[in-house]
């Protein structure tokens, strides 16, 4: 998993998805790093995206029989990650939301195949937990299981307590969460940049002063 984390944090990085500074979260923390899934914008970088959540995926172990992307990042998530399965062997079907029923034509807020089986949950990053919630929520309604959630990043930080974010998506919702890369992975790739000095600082006080391990 190192080379893929790292290599996925170094693409990240070259497309300016991932970038450094200082940037306001949603709890209201000021970050010293920023990653914005929405900035694989083309037809390559979602590819190679789907291919790294693809390799990510089936290096974690999880059971699902489909996977579900919650509107709107998780549509063109889920989409490529079933393209990139597909391509090793993999073929599974998929499914997003609408955020507003449909009342004409088939009708539902569910787009693409039914929900049935284990349904694995794509997002790119967890933050308070409440689009997995949600997710969740419609995969019981549809009379199917959610069985786990695959992010790009875990921030690795506190959410509501003391707990992380993702740690907290486990306990409540009883789930496994995999994830392509960490904080640590992305400390591990700025302390082998030379011209990342004062970044790998910033984000260790950061780490020390919110980070669960």
């Amino acid at each position: 998993m190192q080379n893929l984390s790292q290599d996925f944090i170094a693409f990240s990085v070259k497309k300016n998805v991932l970038k450094f500074g200082e940037f306001k979260t949603k709890a209201g923390r000021l970050s010293p790093y920023f990653f914005n899934a929405g900035l694989f914008n083309d037809g390559l970088s979602l590819l190679k995206l789907g291919e790294f959540y693809a390799e990510s995926i089936q290096k974690s172990g999880i059971a699902y029989d489909m996977l579900f992307g919650p509107a709107y990042k998780g549509i063109t998530l889920v989409a490529s990650i079933a393209i990139a399965l597909a391509k090793n062997g993999h073929n599974v079907p998929y499914a997003y939301n609408r955020k507003e029923a449909k009342d004409h034509g088939e009708g539902g807020m569910i787009v693409g195949s039914a929900l049935s089986g284990r349904v694995l949950i794509i997002d790119d990053v967890i933050s308070a937990g409440t689009s997995v919630r949600e997710s969740v929520a419609l995969i019981k309604q549809h009379g199917a299981t959610a069985c786990g959630v695959a992010i790009a990043l875990d921030r690795q930080e506190k959410g509501l307590g003391e707990l992380s974010a993702v740690q907290e998506v486990v306990q409540s919702n009883q789930i496994p969460v995999c994830a392509i890369a960490n904080l640590g992975d992305l400390l591990q790739y700025v302390t082998n940049q030379q011209d990342m000095a004062q970044n790998l600082l910033n984000i260790q006080a950061y780490r020390q002063q919110y980070g669960v391990m």
